[in-house]
């Protein structure tokens, strides 16, 4: 499953210079608060025990709005099937599934007025090789191809395998674009515009789309390493620049390579010395007042839960912090959080919508925990106000 909470846990970070000299203000978290609209809107979808092979719990959340209003999320490892009302086989005041209930690599679920009303066929991916799988990431609507008048669903995916220890979460292998046509959300075509496999060095292994900035023509996309899990290093953060309309374009990518943008380079990290900062396995950057906010899991143990932000006035960077942290409640004794993702379409009135996946910590123990309370496995949404450090 997507249990990144190991890459959470390895971030590390002090602060560094507030960067008063840049160009634009420092931002940072100055508030926050529980959204819980959105997290029991998934909930009552869920517990629909109505339904039979619906979407019932999953992580990797992300968002991205179609253009005739609907927004539609995509999931990476995703539950299916029925959902028993309580009381759970144990006697305790759950609600829970079979442990025979499908699991699938990733779903996509459509949201109107803010309510969940179907899942798209699951997988909406197939896996491309037995051994390995698709998770999807960030999503955008663009030109089918530069200046097109016609628009598409792009959908960026990680595709990995399945790995010896300390790659229990897969070896990373390649970063793919798969083309969905509109209305209908039909899968057209998946491209390769990044394969990894000849990068020996697994934990230098970059995976794109983690999340996705627009600004004046250009989709920013950035990515992340694994960091190597043995060694307790933290991720560093990449990005990468594609046109608009071509992000289904291998040779349209350019990739920040420490001077500048080229294509066809080696990714250089823009955040993270693999030491004192650096991000997750899965961050969102999003923003705000001409600021781009990067949020992420927190250093050390504190990462099982707390989110903190980082701030540029470039997609390169540099960044400054970390800074800004906070901890939303989890549900149980034993879950964690990780992937925060910001989700700008449901933002407004100065506040910023969040979610966090949750999960099982204990990998062993987690799909008997998981299917024994099926509340525990779904996305939590929090909403933060941004302003300059205090």
């Amino acid at each position: 499953m997507l249990v990144l909470v190991l890459g959470a846990v390895l971030v590390s970070g002090r602060a560094e210079d507030d960067g008063d000299d840049e160009e634009c203000p420092p931002r940072t978290v100055v508030s926050w608060a529980p959204e819980p609209r959105l997290t029991s809107a998934f909930a009552r979808y869920g517990d629909d025990d109505a339904r039979t092979d619906d979407w019932t719990g999953g992580d990797g959340t992300h968002s991205v709005r179609l253009p005739d209003g609907r927004l539609l999320w995509l999931f990476s490892d995703t539950f299916l099937g029925r959902v028993h009302r309580p009381p759970n086989p144990a006697g305790e005041a759950y609600a829970w599934r079979d442990g025979s209930a499908p699991l699938v690599r990733n779903s996509a679920v459509v949201m109107r007025d803010g309510r969940p009303e179907s899942t798209l066929p699951a997988p909406l991916f197939p896996d491309p090789a037995p051994g390995s799988w698709r998770w999807p990431v960030a999503a955008r609507v663009e030109p089918r191809s530069p200046g097109a008048s016609e628009q598409v669903l792009r959908v960026l995916l990680w595709v990995r395998r399945h790995g010896a220890p300390p790659w229990i979460y897969g070896e990373p292998l390649a970063t793919e674009v798969a083309t969905l046509t509109l209305p209908a959300l039909r899968l057209e075509s998946v491209t390769t515009v990044l394969d990894q496999r000849r990068v020996g060095d697994l934990s230098r292994r970059v995976l794109f789309g983690t999340t996705l900035v627009e600004e004046d023509g250009w989709t920013y996309v950035f990515g992340g390493d694994d960091g190597r899990p043995a060694s307790r290093a933290a991720s560093h953060a990449h990005v990468a620049r594609v046109p608009e309309g071509g992000l289904a374009d291998p040779a349209a990518w350019e990739y920040w390579d420490g001077s500048g943008w080229r294509s066809r380079a080696r990714p250089a990290p823009v955040l993270g010395d693999g030491r004192r900062t650096g991000v997750g396995s899965a961050f969102t950057v999003t923003r705000d007042d001409g600021t781009y906010v990067l949020f992420t899991m927190a250093a050390g143990a504190e990462g099982l839960a707390t989110v903190t932000a980082y701030w540029a006035c470039s997609p390169a960077g540099p960044w400054h912090g970390p800074a800004g942290a906070f901890t939303p409640a989890l549900p149980a004794a034993g879950t964690a959080a990780y992937n925060p993702q910001a989700h700008p379409e449901l933002s407004r009135g100065g506040r910023l919508v969040l979610s966090l996946d949750v999960n099982w910590l204990e990998t062993s123990a987690a799909a008997a925990m998981l299917s024994r309370n099926v509340s525990l496995y779904r996305p939590r949404f929090v909403t933060v106000r941004l302003g300059p450090p205090r």
